[in-house]
């Protein structure tokens, strides 16, 4: 039951400090701020999307930054990189759950075996004369089992909902990423018909 409450307390913790987490990545979302960027990304005014941005802690923002900064070299592999970072952040300590939820359960089996093994063991050295006390044993054997299926059952619900939220999150940075990237691409072609076209 020990490394059973060491799982429940884990899991309760990642559970706690993903819930602030992600409340936090809401609070710091700034939709509106996300267009105007885009808008004025259109018109190649970077200088006051500079400024317009500065102290934002929206991670869309913080990618499409992250591109327009290196939009020189390549605004795609900027934005991928900056992406799998946040990403990564969202995805941290949900290698733990998904243990737990893995280990609970085989941690229950494993002490209800135990238990078992020691009821028959009493049973094979008190004989049959108290057989009461020998199903009370294994009753409380199944506790564990019982235990380490509940800590996974609960588990999986908020794994699931995190793993929900990561996976919106990567769609939302795609969408804007993809538009930036045609945006720019739209800006550029101009200057780069009008390069083609000079005589040689």
């Amino acid at each position: 039951m020990y490394p059973l409450l060491a799982c429940s307390i884990i899991v309760m913790t990642v559970i706690i400090e993903r819930i602030f987490f992600w409340i936090g990545m809401d609070m710091r979302r700034d939709k509106p701020l996300v267009d105007d960027v885009l808008e004025l990304c259109r018109a190649g005014n970077w200088e006051t999307v500079r400024e317009k941005t500065k102290g934002s802690k929206d991670y869309i923002i913080r990618i499409l930054i992250t591109g327009i900064l290196h939009r020189e070299f390549s605004i795609a592999k900027a934005m991928e990189t900056a992406a799998a970072d946040e990403i990564k952040r969202m995805r941290k300590y949900m290698g733990v759950m998904d243990t737990m939820i893995t280990v609970a359960p085989l941690l229950g089996i494993f002490g209800t075996v135990i238990g078992i093994i020691a009821s028959f063991e009493a049973l094979g050295s008190a004989g049959i004369g108290d057989p009461q006390a020998v199903t009370s044993g294994i009753a409380q054997a199944l506790i564990t089992t019982a235990t380490g299926l509940g800590i996974a059952i609960l588990s999986v619900f908020p794994y699931n909902y995190f793993n929900s939220r990561v996976e919106s999150a990567a769609l939302t940075i795609e969408k804007y990423a993809t538009s930036l990237e045609i945006v720019y691409e739209k800006l550029i072609q101009p200057n780069q018909n009008t390069q083609k076209g000079e005589p040689k």
